[in-house]
């Protein structure tokens, strides 16, 4: 069984100026990355998520502050902190998530193997639970 809880160390780069990482398809990312997008402004006590994805992966990266992500592969239940520029999150397919406890600063950067197809979502918890099996 896989783990769900898959951290990905990203490597900073920098000097005296500063830092970057560079996240590259099938280097530093294990997939080519089709679709980009970041969350940000999450107001207080407001969680997100809530759905798996069928035919997905994604790399789930705080690139400035932090939030709590609840991964459920229909036997299993973890739960991990993001707060850390350098650290990615790896959510293969058929992985119920939630997203909780956003810092007011957080932006949750996310990385996507396909391009945005709603047919791929599953956003019924019972339903998710008839297709993990």
């Amino acid at each position: 069984m896989k783990n769900l809880i898959n951290i990905i160390q990203l490597k900073p780069l920098g000097d005296d100026r500063g830092s970057l990482v560079a996240l590259e398809s099938n280097k530093s990312v294990p997939f080519e990355i089709k679709r980009v997008y970041y969350i940000f402004n999450t107001k207080e006590n407001v969680s997100r998520g809530f759905h798996a994805h069928r035919n997905l992966k994604q790399i789930a990266v705080c690139v400035t502050g932090s939030c709590r992500f609840v991964l459920d592969n229909g036997k299993n239940r973890e739960e991990v902190v993001l707060d850390s520029s350098t650290k990615g999150l790896l959510i293969e397919d058929l992985v119920w998530r939630e997203m909780h406890d956003f810092t007011p600063d957080c932006v949750l950067l996310v990385l996507a193997s396909e391009y945005y197809d709603e047919a791929d979502y599953i956003r019924n918890y019972d339903d998710f639970l008839k297709e993990a099996k």
